[in-house]
């Protein structure tokens, strides 16, 4: 009997051991996501990294403490938020838009902090990488790149005439500079006249939509610019009563009002910067050799009670969009896209 009590007392011992072990080897990371502004795609980016990420801690059995913070457009504020992120001791950042990436790459020279970036249209343009294939440094992260081509040509299949094109968007975000540059080149070549409009916050967009009516336009472009996607519930109205079409580089724009918005699917894309971030963390990637995400821009969003104001009807839309996208969804206006579930 004291032989067997023994080797229970051994068996409890080494099980404890082995327990405590296992315990021992969960892995907990903390993480810093900056905001660049609250609006409903990138709200979308950052609900999704969230919830992929809740679903890897029950695949890894890891831990992930995040910490959410958004400046608002607020260049300095963001410091602020970047400085708190490395005085906690992050483990890696994210960069949700152009700008918040920019500064995070700038304030991690030194200390070398992983930053995965999401939603920066053009990662080798803004200098954060070396090449889309091996990022170099510390930062990689997922673009969604903007066809502007391809934007551009639903304008025509729904209006051959069009022929007065207003580019709207702030120049101070680095998300438009290319495509709007891509824009000019495109309506040149096909001799269509354009004229720009810009503004660097709501009230300054609000003034070049009316700038946009009164010059009678034939229809609007605007790039992922998180500026005019912060201003779109306060412009839509007024842009569709005058009979203009507002094209657009993502789909929460059509959300917000505008007539159409044509890009990446921004909760696939969270859900991919959450899947680069475990790749970093949890498995050791190299983030320098890890290479940029891009996704497919090939579907167009057409918001239904804007179409109607305009005087379009959705199947015949359908059909005309059919040759230069993927696929053509409807949806309907709302402020963020967890009010189209309520």
């Amino acid at each position: 009997m004291k032989k067997l009590a023994t080797m229970l007392i051994a068996l409890i011992l080494t099980l404890t051991v082995l327990c405590g072990a296992g315990l021992a080897e969960e892995k907990s990371f903390k993480i810093g996501i900056c905001n660049f502004v609250d609006d409903a795609s990138l709200n979308q980016i950052i609900a999704n990294i969230r919830t992929r990420l809740g679903e890897i801690e029950t695949e890894k059995g890891v831990t992930f403490e995040i910490m959410e913070d958004n400046c608002n457009l607020d260049g300095s504020v963001m410091q602020q938020i970047i400085e708190n992120f490395m005085a906690s001791d992050v483990d890696l950042m994210v960069g949700v838009a152009t700008p918040v990436a920019m500064t995070m790459q700038g304030m991690t020279e030194e200390n070398g902090i992983p930053v995965v970036f999401a939603a920066v249209s053009d990662p080798l343009g803004a200098g954060l990488v070396e090449s889309m294939e091996k990022p170099g440094g510390n930062i990689t992260g997922t673009s969604d790149y903007l066809d502007t081509n391809a934007v551009l040509n639903l304008i025509f299949a729904a209006n051959p005439e069009a022929n007065k094109i207003a580019l709207l968007y702030n120049p101070a975000e680095d998300a438009s500079t290319a495509p709007i540059a891509a824009a000019r080149e495109i309506l040149e070549a096909k001799g269509v006249s354009y004229k720009e409009y810009s503004g660097s916050n709501i009230s300054e967009v609000v003034l070049a939509a009316d700038a946009i009516v009164a010059d009678e336009m034939d229809a609007v472009f605007t790039p992922t610019d998180n500026t005019i996607m912060a201003a779109e519930l306060s412009i839509y109205e007024k842009l569709a009563e005058a009979g203009i079409p507002h094209y657009t580089g993502a789909d929460s724009f059509a959300l917000n009002g505008a007539f159409l918005g044509y890009g990446v699917d921004y909760a696939n894309l969270g859900r991919e910067t959450a899947d680069m971030i475990a790749e970093i963390l949890v498995n050791g990637a190299n983030i320098a050799e890890t290479p940029v995400r891009t996704f497919d821009n090939g579907t167009a969003t057409v918001n239904t009670d804007t179409a109607a104001l305009l005087g379009f009807d959705f199947e015949k839309l359908t059909e005309a969009f059919g040759p230069y996208c993927t696929s053509v969804q409807a949806i309907t206006t709302a402020e963020s896209f967890d009010d189209l579930t309520d």
